[in-house]
Formats: structure tokens, C-alpha cells, sequence
């Protein structure tokens, strides 16, 4: 514990000093003006050795710069602003020590000093750095793990894919809490491809948990069942025994899957209660993707209704969560209208352009939802 004190008066600096040794804390720095104290924490932010400064005890009444101003300058500085402060005065006027408070100080000592009393202040000023350094030092471990817990969720996303047959790409725009969209690809076999897009309940840890036990077993679930509507099944049931450990919350997703077949040119699908897809042929909208069932996760069993698109020109897939359709409301244009002039006006470009033309990076900087899109093309 390092304690600095500031008070233009030797006297006084000893009468401290004496106190401070007296309840075992030896650990101090003695100055005489705000200067000083200032050129002091200058060089502690450079040094590598220097004792971090856990209280100041500082007098009002000091000559070119008082306690109170100094106060001021601390409480600009981010690094210093969590210091505690102490002022120790002869002052007797409740607006100056008012003034002082509103300044950043925490606390106040009359002189002359009365040792028990300024002990009590001292060690209840200290206890409260201790636990602020503490809850500041916790936040910083979350943070970085919360950090390290994204990492983790970007990298089982599925890789874009492009071949002779089919092209799917994603633009994902995560939210400034973890991340509860997913999407995925598999090629089934040589002709026929499953891609999933879903949208987990929530935001924060806990819907990221349940992102990625789906994840876990995602793989495994399409190229094993294939098929959209025993696929969404077979993910209901995952979500059900997640379920059923945890009667207090109900997870659930909102999800589209497709299997789509290049040679026979169909499209199957599932839309489990999430936004439409879109189908575009030429840059034009021919049909949106809206049959299915409810969200998974809300039923222990579903009434799954899965439909069938025959295509023969090339087409475009466009799959998207419901945070772009957030970002995109605006009072005079409904969002998914907004959307689909923008695909029509831009077919053919990077997903990454069009995201750009939708949503400009202030609106991007503070949405509170995941935004995903997906696009797939089979020429």
C-alpha cells in the first residue's frame, strides 16, 4: 500500500508521517505542493519499478495550485482518477470542503489531525481501492475472455465455398456481446449441398453456450439425416435435452435449412420461424422461403412441413438473421423491401458491398444484434 502526502507545512507532513507509522504503513512518499505530486505520478507512468499509488492525503490550502484544483487535474487523468484522495485542512468552511468533494476527493480530515479518526478514513479509503481494483482487474479478465470466447465462435464457422457447381459466402457482423447467429455448410455428396442459418434466443454468454453445443453437433446431424425436415427434428430433440436440464429458461433458435441438389436443380428446405429467404433469378425476387414450422426448441415435438423449388436458370439464395432487418428499419420504408431493392439494384456484387450500401459503419458500430447474410449461387 503506497500512500502519498501532500502539504505544504513540514510540520504537518511529520505529524502525518508519525500517524501513519504508528498503524504500520510504511510505505509513503512526502511532498510539499501539487507540483510536485504531479511530476511524481508523471514518472510512475514510465517506470517499470515504481510502488502504484493506492491514496493521497492532501491538504486544501497550498500555494500556486491548491488540493482542490489538484483534485480537478487528477480526475482528467484516466489512469489516476481512481486514486482515492483525503483532504487533510484547517478549514473549517463546509463550501470549500463541498467544493473538494464535488472535485473528486472522498473524503476530509480537520486539523489539528486527530489520529484514531484519520486511521478509520485511511483504512475505509483503502478497502474501497482494494475492492474497485479488484472488480476492475475481474472485468478486464471477463473481457478477455469474452474476447478469446468470439475467437472461438468465428473460427467454427464454415469457410466460404466456391466450385464448378455452387458459391456460398457470408458477411457476419457480430454485436458487441457474444455472438447467437450460426451458419454452416456440407457437401453431402457429389451433387447435393446442406446449408443452415440460424439465430439463437438472446444475446451474452449464455445464448453463445448454446451456439456452440448446436455447432457441436451440427455436422454430424446433416450429413447423417440429409433431409430438411428430419434434420430440424433431430435438432429440436438436441434442444429439448438442453432443455429439460434447465427448467428455469426455455433456449431456443429460429432457423433455415436447405438442401440443395446442383444436378437435379431442387431446392428442399425448412424455415423453422425465421426471416424469409429470397430466391433471385436475374436480380429478380421469384420467391421467398416462409414454409416450415416454429422456432426449435419451443416443443418436444414439431409439425415440420418441408417444401420443394425446382429452379432451372441460375439462381441466387440470400439467407439472413433478423439484426439485419433491425438495423434496416426506418419509419418510411418497410426493412425487408429495403432489402430486396438492394439485392435487385446490386446482384452480383461482393455480399461485403452490398452490407456496405445498407448499413453505414455508425450504424454497424452500435446495432445490438448479430447481423448475418448468406449467399449462395448456383450458376
Amino acid at each position: 500500500m503506497h500512500i502519498l502526502i501532500v502539504d505544504d507545512n513540514p510540520v504537518n507532513l511529520i505529524v502525518i508521517e508519525k500517524i501513519l507509522k504508528s498503524a504500520g504503513y510504511m510505505d509513503y512518499t512526502a511532498m510539499t505542493s501539487a507540483m510536485e505530486l504531479f511530476d511524481y505520478l508523471k514518472n510512475d507512468s514510465i517506470e517499470t519499478n515504481y510502488n502504484p499509488v493506492d491514496l493521497i492525503l492532501m491538504d486544501i490550502m497550498m500555494p500556486i495550485m491548491d488540493g482542490i484544483e489538484a483534485c480537478r487535474q487528477i480526475q482528467r487523468v484516466e489512469r489516476l482518477r481512481d486514486i482515492p484522495i483525503i483532504m487533510v485542512t484547517a478549514l473549517g468552511d463546509s463550501l470549500k470542503l463541498a467544493e473538494a468533494l464535488e472535485a473528486g476527493a472522498i473524503d476530509y480530515v480537520i486539523k489539528p489531525i486527530n489520529k484514531i479518526e484519520l486511521i478509520a478514513r485511511i483504512r475505509v479509503a483503502l478497502r474501497l481501492k482494494y475492492e474497485k481494483d479488484w472488480h476492475k482487474e475481474n472485468e478486464q479478465r471477463i473481457r478477455h475472455e469474452l474476447e478469446l470466447a468470439k475467437q472461438v465462435q468465428s473460427n467454427v464457422l464454415s469457410l466460404p465455398l466456391q466450385n464448378e457447381q455452387i458459391e456460398i459466402k457470408a458477411v457476419y457482423h457480430p454485436s458487441s456481446e457474444l455472438a447467437g447467429d450460426y451458419y454452416a455448410w456440407y457437401q453431402i455428396d457429389e451433387d447435393r449441398y446442406g446449408v443452415i442459418l440460424l439465430d439463437i434466443m438472446g444475446h451474452g454468454i449464455s445464448s453463445s453456450l448454446v451456439c456452440m453445443f448446436i455447432s457441436s453437433v451440427m455436422q454430424d446431424t446433416i450429413t447423417k439425416y440429409v433431409s430438411p425436415e428430419i434434420v430440424i427434428a433431430e435438432l429440436n430433440r438436441y434442444m429439448n435435452q438442453l432443455n429439460s436440464r434447465n427448467q428455469q429458461i426455455n433456449y431456443y433458435f429460429t432457423a433455415i435449412y436447405l438442401l440443395i441438389d446442383v444436378k437435379n436443380r431442387t431446392i428442399e428446405y425448412v424455415n423453422a420461424g425465421h426471416p424469409p429467404g429470397l430466391i433471385l433469378e436475374n436480380g429478380v425476387v421469384k420467391a421467398e422461403l416462409n414454409q416450415g414450422s416454429c422456432a426449435v426448441g419451443f416443443f418436444g415435438q414439431m409439425d415440420i412441413q418441408k417444401a420443394i423449388l425446382k429452379f432451372e436458370n441460375s439462381i441466387e439464395i440470400v439467407m439472413y438473421t433478423d439484426g439485419l432487418l433491425e438495423a434496416l428499419e426506418e419509419p418510411e420504408q418497410e426493412p425487408l423491401h429495403r432489402l430486396t431493392e438492394e439485392l435487385t439494384r446490386c446482384t452480383g456484387l461482393d455480399l461485403s458491398c452490398i452490407i456496405d450500401n445498407l448499413l453505414p459503419p455508425e450504424v454497424l458500430d452500435i446495432q445490438s444484434d448479430d447481423i448475418c447474410i448468406v449467399r449462395i449461387t448456383v450458376p
